[in-house]
Order: structure tokens, then C-alpha cells, then sequence
């Protein structure tokens, strides 16, 4: 989604800003309810190391060490390909301070940081989620990688494990839906793997698209989309299922008319019983501000489609069900683009947290903001 923010950004000067809502606190019959605590924004362009903090488009936490990690979707054209250690701290359920305390470069198989899309354009990363695993303390993070026919790129999506220093240890093997094609076949270009979210045993990796394949039909507009989630076992490395989720159409018309707009799904988070929190982040040119809605998706009747080539003409059997948990909307504040989202510390309270992470695609109309909710049960 970076690019396209990017470009339409200016015509946001041309257009209204969000009117102030009350504040509320939304929930579904089932789902816990998400209040909202407090906000924290780090200056654009602040420096950390010789790199520019900025693109933040994961997040995730180290319980037992009380760090949080988080990915650069820097696609080694400012610095190299990284991801920043940091430390979060919470006082009176307000963040009171976000202090980085490391960064590291994203290393290929061959220990060489990424080459931007001059040096190397088919080899150029798009880094945008990260998950810490605690059982093998790895990293995995995903790359949406590449599809620009007019020039002949064609970079697959991928699924990578690196150490806590960003060293390469192994990658995850793709459906050959998830395969980057010169034909209207497989992934969009910029939609690929946006979430991903481990289960609490982590035997098991859960992997969204931001948007439909080809095959499942157009992205979302006036109208609601098909997207997948994928399940991959962290043994074998391999695929054991897809299922299909609907996402909504997007929140506001577009200004002007006709001009670029996207709903999708920007990240994902296990919520125990094989259901995940789901972050759907509309942007419709002539909006700086993001629709972020987050619902609470069941996948526990939900249909295998790893054999069902389209689902344009052959819909799920069973969906994924989801419920809505918050409509960001409804916070009377800007909210921005939302891309990362992570369990965070046990409040006061007894209650968990979650906090999230909004992406200011390096760019001075946005902003890289923290927003921290109570979960209550």
C-alpha cells in the first residue's frame, strides 16, 4: 500500500479531514472489548543508529523480556532492510515513553543485506510483518516481494526465519497460488502477505493477504472482497490450509471520483481458540486519516479452499466468520495507517493490552503513532 499512499498524499490538501466523533467503545456479542487507553507518536524522520525510524509496519512482544519488536518496510532504499528492539513503557495505563534500544539488518541466505530495487530489483525486499517465537527464539517476517510486468520483475512473496541479529535460517515453502505470475494469475502487486500471526503453541503460522488473488476476484471497492488466510506448520515449513475471508468495502468515496482507494487487511493476531484479531485499514484518496476496523475472526468451522482455484465463481463453503470488535472510527482522534498490532504487558487492572502500530510511509503529512487498548473481557 506504501506506494499509492505516497502518491496520492497530496491531494489530501485538496480535501476535508475527519470530523471529530465521540468516543466509544465498540464490541461484538462474544468478543472482548477494546478501550481505548492512550496514544504516543514518534517525531517523522527521528534517527536511531544511521538509520531513519519510520515505516513501522510490525509489531510484536517479548513477554519474557519485555521488548518489542518491530519491521521497517524500508525496502533498503533509505538504510538497509531492518527491524528495531524497543522499549515500551506503560505508566498509569498511558504509554508514557517508546525507546529503541537496537536495530538490525535483514540478512539474505548468503549473510548480505538486501540490495535496493537500483542494485538489484529482483532481489529487492518489501518487508511489512514480524512475529518473535519464543519457543525457538527466531523471528519470522514476511516480504510481499514483486510484480511489475512492464519490466519484467517478477519476485516472489515470502515467509522467512532469521535469529534475534537478522541472520537468514530458513524459509517457508508457497502454494503455488501464492507464486508471482506475468498473467493476471496469483498475487496482486504491494498485497501479498500483510499479517501473520503465530498460534500460542506456535506449531502453527497464520499468514493474511492485504488483497484477493486474481483468481478470487477484483480488490474491494464499493463492494465487499475475497481474500485468504493460509495455515502453515513451523516444522515442515509447509502449507496445511487456506480459508477465505470477506472484507469489507471501502469506507469512503474517493476525492475526486475514480481516484485510488483500497481496503485489505493490514494485520493479523492469534486470540486464542483458533481465532485472530483481524486489522481491516481502509484509505480513500482525499482522506489522510484511515478507516481501521478490527474484528474477531473464528476459524474453527472454516472451509479448506487450498484446492479451490477461484472463489469469484465458486464461493467458500464455510468463511471464515467474523465479528466486529472496534471501529476506529469512533475514537475522537486522527488515526492513521494502522499496519501492526501485538499483545502487549498485563495492566493494573489484571486485564492484557494491545497495542498498535501505525506506518507513516516516510512521509511528513503522517504520522508513526502507538495506540494502546485495555482488553476487556
Amino acid at each position: 500500500m506504501r506506494n499509492q499512499i505516497i502518491f496520492v498524499l497530496c491531494l489530501w490538501l485538496l480535501a476535508s479531514c475527519t470530523s471529530p466523533k465521540k468516543i466509544v467503545t465498540a464490541h461484538s456479542d462474544s468478543a472482548s472489548q477494546l478501550k481505548f487507553l492512550g496514544e504516543y507518536d514518534i517525531p517523522n524522520g527521528k534517527q536511531f543508529k544511521g538509520t531513519t525510524i519510520g515505516g513501522l509496519s510490525g509489531i510484536d512482544y517479548d513477554a519474557n523480556n519485555d521488548i518489542y519488536y518491530m519491521i521497517s518496510d524500508d525496502r533498503s532504499a533509505i538504510n538497509a532492510a531492518r527491524f528495531y528492539t524497543a522499549k515500551i513503557l506503560i505508566k498509569e495505563n498511558r504509554i508514557d515513553s517508546v525507546e529503541f534500544i537496537d536495530v538490525k539488518t535483514l540478512l539474505q541466505k548468503d549473510g548480505k543485506p538486501y540490495p535496493n530495487s537500483k542494485q538489484d530489483p529482483f532481489h529487492t525486499p518489501d518487508p511489512e510483518e514480524i512475529r518473535y517465537n519464543p519457543a525457538k527464539d527466531e523471528i519470522a517476517w514476511s516480504s510481499e516481494g514483486e510484480r511489475k510486468p512492464e519490466n519484467s520483475i517478477f519476485e516472489d512473496p515470502s515467509l522467512i526465519i532469521v535469529d534475534t541479529s537478522g541472520n537468514y535460517k530458513d524459509s517457508f515453502e508457497l502454494p503455488a497460488n501464492m507464486r508471482m505470475r506475468a498473467t493476471e494469475n496469483g498475487p496482486r502487486q504491494n498485497s501479498v502477505f500483510e499479517g501473520l500471526a503465530f498460534s500460542a503453541d506456535h506449531k502453527y503460522l497464520f499468514v493474511s493477504l492485504e488483497e484477493p488473488i486474481y483468481e478470487d476476484g477484483p480488490r474491494a471497492n464499493d463492494s465487499a472482497a475475497w481474500i485468504r488466510i493460509l495455515k502453515f506448520d513451523t516444522e515442515t515449513r509447509k502449507q496445511i490450509a487456506q480459508y477465505a475471508y470477506r472484507i469489507e468495502p471501502v469506507a469512503y468515496p474517493a476525492i475526486p471520483a475514480n481516484s485510488f482507494k483500497i481496503n485489505g487487511v493490514s494485520s493479523i493476531l492469534w486470540a486464542g481458540e483458533n481465532r485472530l484479531f483481524v486489522v481491516e485499514r481502509s484509505f480513500s484518496t482525499g482522506r489522510l486519516a484511515c478507516t481501521v476496523r478490527v474484528f474477531l475472526a473464528d476459524m474453527n468451522d472454516a472451509t479448506d479452499i487450498a484446492d479451490t482455484n477461484s472463489l469469484r465463481s465458486q464461493p467458500a463453503a464455510m468463511p471464515v466468520s467474523k465479528k466486529l470488535v472496534l471501529n476506529m472510527d469512533d475514537l475522537d482522534r486522527y488515526i492513521d495507517n494502522i499496519e501492526g498490532v501485538t499483545w502487549g504487558p498485563t495492566l493494573p487492572n489484571g486485564h492484557r493490552s494491545l497495542l498498535f502500530v501505525a506506518d507513516n510511509n516516510f512521509s511528513p503529512l503522517e504520522k508513526t503513532q502507538f495506540l494502546l487498548f485495555d482488553v476487556i473481557p
